[in-house]
């Protein structure tokens, strides 16, 4: 692709990006120099960082595996980032194939590659649109024509929260690390909260066993085999009436 057709698309190959960040941590190939150098470097200061991004993927498959089990039949997956192998339309679809799935990313490129991947996929479909602004990905015609929100609808926000900046002062504030640091000079800077900060994030929710959890820790699939603590990341599902 060109420079000219980068600019058209509003791909910035000038600073990393989030999606293309942690699509490089989990293997993927959808990603330039600029987010595999910047990978690096969250690397030396978080060694275990890829690790954190693969437990991420595989607790974001468990938890749309256990709401399909529940016979939840729509999802919004906000954040969504690249299509990968066990994209959460996989997933569920492997339950009921009538499950429906919008993804939802401003990332330019998450996006058209989302596209060719959904092709013919009747039942999910992607959307771009800046999830900061609700009006936009919920009164999107392609969110209002897939999803029914008199009915259940799953949504996901896997290694997304903390790309949404807090304009309160948190209680407990958590500890500043390098890691967020160098996330403030790429185009998606973090935002850590606590457990009590998340806790507040879904307030009026009941929050399912086994609570707020590091990621592997969450209805694992069998024993853990590495501390939990080390996946670096919380993980919940809750739900509302």
């Amino acid at each position: 692709m060109s420079e000219d057709e980068h600019a058209k698309r509003g791909i910035d190959l000038e600073r990393p990006n989030a999606a293309r960040v942690y699509d490089y941590m989990i293997g993927g190939r959808l990603n330039y120099a600029v987010d595999r150098m910047f990978a690096e470097q969250i690397q030396q200061v978080l060694p275990n960082a890829r690790h954190m991004a693969l437990t991420n993927r595989a607790w974001l498959r468990r938890a749309a595996r256990f709401a399909a089990e529940q016979g939840v039949r729509q999802f919004l997956d906000i954040g969504s980032g690249m299509p990968t192998v066990g994209h959460v339309h996989e997933v569920v679809q492997a339950i009921d194939p009538a499950s429906r799935v919008v993804y939802v990313d401003n990332e330019p490129i998450a996006v058209a590659h989302s596209e060719i991947v959904l092709e013919g996929n009747d039942n999910a479909a992607m959307v771009q649109a800046d999830a900061e602004y609700p009006d936009e990905v919920l009164e999107h015609p392609t969110t209002e024509a897939l999803l029914d929100f008199s009915e259940p609808v799953m949504v996901i926000m896997a290694a997304f929260v903390h790309f949404i900046p807090d304009s309160r002062d948190p209680a407990g504030l958590i500890a500043a690390q390098r890691s967020v640091a160098l996330y403030e000079k790429s185009g998606t800077p973090l935002t850590l909260r606590s457990p009590d900060e998340l806790r507040a994030l879904v307030k009026g929710f009941e929050i399912l066993p086994p609570g707020i959890v590091f990621t592997p820790e969450w209805r694992p699939d069998g024993p853990l085999e590495d501390p939990p603590e080390q996946s670096g990341g919380l993980a919940l599902v809750a739900r509302k009436e």
